[in-house]
């Protein structure tokens, strides 16, 4: 595991990268929300979805949402390419796999997920800066691992192998020399919406 404070040093001057994109994911089915959460309105007007995307897009320099057939017609009109994965009842490592599969040509990508709208867009471009081809980079708050998890291009193999509901956890156990842990000041890297109830107690402190 590589120290943080080696991120934009020499040692990395090497293997800069071209081009880092955002996989988001967004093709969960919200049981425990009772409706759409992606599409769920903020206090500002926006959707827990599109203030993610714009979050985002201050960050990377492409993006991609990878979601289920009964949500993608409600997403239309957020201004980022919609994916369609009609295997998405075999869980989130199936479909960060099919969206690998659509981004071999990046350099790196960010894993992030669709319902993290409170996660700030310098936490993304800090974690964008430690990310390379050769590394995986991983958010930490307050000894906290949270998302969005950076991937280098030489991992895009063994993320397309992902199944299951399991992410990509295995990808970054079985290559630990590679991963490097970025301290943030963000709590948000932690703060997922399951329920109606997180989203007025995240958005509080927000």
């Amino acid at each position: 595991m590589v120290a943080a404070a080696l991120c934009g040093g020499d040692i990395y001057s090497n293997y800069m990268t071209d081009t880092i994109g955002a996989i988001i994911l967004a093709a969960g089915y919200s049981k425990r929300y009772g409706s759409i959460k992606l599409c769920a309105k903020l206090a500002n007007g926006n959707t827990v979805l599109g203030q993610t995307i714009q979050r985002i897009k201050a960050a990377v320099s492409a993006t991609i949402v990878i979601t289920q057939p009964d949500v993608a017609p409600r997403l239309a009109g957020l201004g980022t390419d919609i994916k369609v994965f009609h295997q998405a009842q075999h869980g989130m490592g199936a479909t960060l796999a099919y969206g690998i599969g659509l981004v071999t040509d990046w350099d790196a990508c960010l894993v992030c997920l669709g319902d993290m709208p409170f996660i700030k867009s310098a936490t993304y471009r800090q974690i964008v800066s430690c990310l390379t081809s050769k590394s995986i980079v991983n958010p930490i708050y307050q000894s906290r691992t949270g998302n969005p998890v950076g991937f280098g291009q030489q991992f895009f193999e063994q993320l397309q192998q992902l199944s299951g509901d399991t992410g990509a956890r295995s990808v970054i156990q079985n290559n630990q020399k590679s991963v490097i842990d970025v301290p943030v000041d963000d709590a948000a890297i932690l703060h997922d919406i399951d329920t109606p109830a997180d989203l007025s107690r995240y958005q509080a402190v927000e």
